[in-house]
């Protein structure tokens, strides 16, 4: 079988050959040059590198107008590649999700209204043009967010509390960062703590699924500089029923997903969902709780389209463990100058990975749940899920990063 593969995230992050094997198959990794210096060096395969002046789907295009090929497999493992890999694949006739598809679970707008017409609730919301002709007349109380209808990471997100002021600091926002009114949306503010669902399917089925729930929040890790973490906790069958309506919903029928809510007692609002793995630690938490290497698993059905039936560690999951990510993009100094009151945390047994920049290190410039780009990420276990929270909250009441006092100002 001949796969192209759009590669942007680092291979670290998926390992590739755990789910394709790449002896068997004839694999192109197609990528920006910094993409394919991740690939291993000995890995059987063919690199394309792309000069990322287009999009992914465009140069591919390009590179295949001048080395005509066919490809059986079109995959993108990233976010912001998934539409490009269905664009090419309706371009080439490969099989796959389409396009229309694929849109639904990028689209916030599509999303949330094919979730709505599934009877289950989601936030109020409108594209951004609408709420800018109404002059901001909202049919909610309360807070209005302001966020991009395809964005990730929290990126462009921003809360506006108070209803009299939100019209005018969506509106000045949107002139003193010159954005594109066609690219945001608004909806109301639904307070409650946020969860997230990890998990594959496969024609429609759930093979596997995990329930965390968030230490924090992501737009306060991206804006404030808060460190973040996720603690796994039970699934019951009300929420995996939830859980698989959404994914019906959106037309996820195939691979991974990462679908998130907030939760108003024990009902949950839906939030938004991707048809990818989530960041951060998700996927090592996953695997250490299940035995299941979500990646693999993914890859392993879109290469074959079945996997064999998941093991009996993943229906049994060991709850308990967490992962906390510090950011490093907001601190004021860009040399990491070490950490504060880390010492018992660093020696805590119940530490199982504890990942930290070297002092003098130059801090990430950019927004990253990596553990080898952020100052420090980690993983705990712990006997039960509630003490995994504590200990994680208390991490980060006590840890922060240290300043260098005699740099300069």
């Amino acid at each position: 079988m001949k796969i192209l593969i759009l590669h942007r995230v680092p291979y670290p992050r998926i390992e590739y050959h755990r789910g394709i094997n790449h002896d068997l198959h004839d694999v192109t990794y197609l990528g920006k040059q910094a993409a394919i210096d991740t690939l291993p060096s000995d890995l059987r395969c063919q690199r394309v590198i792309r000069p990322g002046e287009a999009s992914a789907c465009e140069e591919a295009l390009q590179w295949l107008a001048q080395f005509p090929q066919s490809f059986d497999r079109i995959i993108s493992m990233s976010e912001y590649e998934l539409l490009d890999a269905a664009r090419l694949r309706e371009a080439l006739n490969v099989e796959g999700a389409s396009l229309a598809a694929v849109n639904l679970a990028r689209n916030k707008l599509d999303m949330k209204a094919a979730v709505a017409a599934g009877n289950l609730r989601v936030p109020q919301f409108m594209p951004l043009d609408r709420y800018l002709a109404l002059n901001g007349q909202v049919p909610w109380q309360g807070a209005t967010v302001l966020k991009p209808h395809s964005g990730a990471s929290s990126m462009d997100v921003s809360i506006h509390q108070q209803p009299a002021r939100a019209f005018d600091e969506i509106s000045r926002k949107i002139s003193d960062l010159s954005l594109n009114i066609d690219e945001f949306q608004v909806e109301e503010f639904i307070s409650g703590p946020i969860r997230h669902f990890d998990g594959l399917v496969q024609d429609g089925r759930i093979l596997t699924m995990l329930s965390s729930q968030y230490v924090g929040t992501c737009l306060d890790y991206m804006e404030r500089g808060h460190p973040l973490g996720s603690w796994h906790l039970e699934t019951t069958t009300p929420m995996q029923m939830w859980v698989s309506a959404v994914l019906d919903a959106v037309q996820i029928r195939n691979g991974a997903f990462h679908l998130e809510a907030i939760m108003e007692g024990d009902d949950p609002v839906f939030l938004e969902v991707g048809n990818r793995v989530g960041g951060a630690d998700v996927v090592a938490t996953y695997e250490l709780a299940t035995g299941i290497h979500l990646p693999s698993l993914e890859l392993r059905i879109h290469v074959e389209g079945l996997v064999d039936k998941v093991p009996l560690s993943a229906q049994q999951p060991d709850l308990g463990y967490g992962w906390f990510v510090f950011p490093g993009h907001t601190h004021h100094q860009r040399i990491y100058q070490g950490l504060e009151g880390a010492e018992d945390f660093r020696a805590s047994p119940l530490v199982v990975q504890w990942n930290e920049l070297q002092t003098g290190a130059l801090l990430p410039g950019h927004v990253t749940y990596s553990a080898f780009e952020a100052p420090l990420a980690g993983i705990v276990k712990t006997a039960d899920p509630l003490q995994t929270k504590a200990w994680m909250q208390t991490l980060f009441s006590r840890v922060y990063l240290a300043e260098n006092l005699t740099s300069v100002a």
